[in-house]
């Protein structure tokens, strides 16, 4: 009897851990749209923590841009902006989503970019327009293609 009563606290706490990791596992699986849509937001929190190794980590290992650029292109901006910026944020604004056979998506992004900086005025600000290609990969959206201009400029 006392053997079965000490057992009793581990079956549960056993039960309690293979209950809570089902009921995680067993929710609505994000859809696509939603997908795109978070990266969008993660992307925006990593570019203001100017966390760099985690955006390329956004981006497909065969990107490539209209450009010429690849993925270590693209670092190396990321790398570039962030070193002559002491602050980052960008207010960001989805134009367009588009979702293509569930594994791939066009997205038009708009983009202020602010940052602080030891330049004369202390600041610099800018507003873009993305043209962006994601493609799923293993389970995750990558980036694999982007246009980008000043917006009511043109994209390159």
């Amino acid at each position: 009897m006392m053997a079965v009563l000490s057992a009793i606290p581990s079956r549960i706490a056993i039960a309690g851990l293979l209950s809570v990791w089902l009921c995680g596992c067993g929710g609505p699986a994000e859809g696509p749209e939603e997908a795109i849509r978070s990266w969008v937001k993660q992307g925006r929190e990593l570019a203001e923590a100017k966390d760099r190794r985690a955006l390329v980590g956004m981006i497909s290992p065969n990107y490539t841009d209209a450009r010429g650029n690849n993925r270590d292109d693209i670092e190396d901006k990321f790398r570039i902006y962030f070193l002559r910026q002491n602050k980052v944020a960008l207010i960001t604004r989805i134009e367009e989503l588009n979702i293509h056979a569930d594994s791939a998506a066009d997205l038009v992004l708009s983009v202020a970019m602010a940052g602080t900086n030891d330049g004369t005025l202390g600041f610099s600000a800018d507003a873009y327009r993305f043209e962006m290609e994601f493609e799923l990969e293993g389970g995750k959206w990558l980036l694999t293609s982007a246009r980008w201009g000043d917006i009511g400029g043109d994209l390159l």
